[in-house]
């Protein structure tokens, strides 16, 4: 069983960083990708970022993120990481890790990040808000 635990959310202002961590536990051999989530009031959960954790770790953008996010791991401290740079106000939501086992998941013809169906596991989430 996987286990994900987010932390490193806060308030920040228009055009700070954050970095979000996700420490992970419980890896399956079934565990081939690893992703950052957001879901904002009323709207539906969006892929942020994806990591193909078997493939070079290969990553893949949602294109409202891409260039001012980055995903990563530490293979050696079992933890996901959203560095979070230049954020805008509507950055603002729930971030959520998951895992999941699609293979090839951060191959650019998928056109960005998988769904949500896609991934098995998930953390609780941490609030990220932007002030303007």
């Amino acid at each position: 069983q996987v286990q994900l635990v987010e932390s490193g959310g806060g308030s920040v202002q228009s055009g700070g960083s954050l970095r979000l961590s996700c420490a992970v536990s419980g890896y399956t051999d079934s565990t081939h990708c690893m992703g950052w989530f957001r879901q904002a009031p009323g709207k539906e959960r969006e892929g942020v970022a994806a990591i193909d954790i078997d493939s070079d770790d290969s990553t893949v953008y949602a294109a409202s993120v891409k260039g001012r996010f980055t995903i990563s791991r530490d293979n050696a401290k079992n933890t996901l990481y959203l560095q979070m740079n230049s954020l805008k106000p509507e950055d603002t939501a729930m971030y959520y890790c998951a895992a999941g086992g699609t293979l090839d998941c951060a191959n650019t013809g998928w056109g960005g990040p998988l769904p949500q169906y896609e991934y098995n596991y998930w953390g609780q989430g941490t609030q990220v808000t932007v002030s303007s």
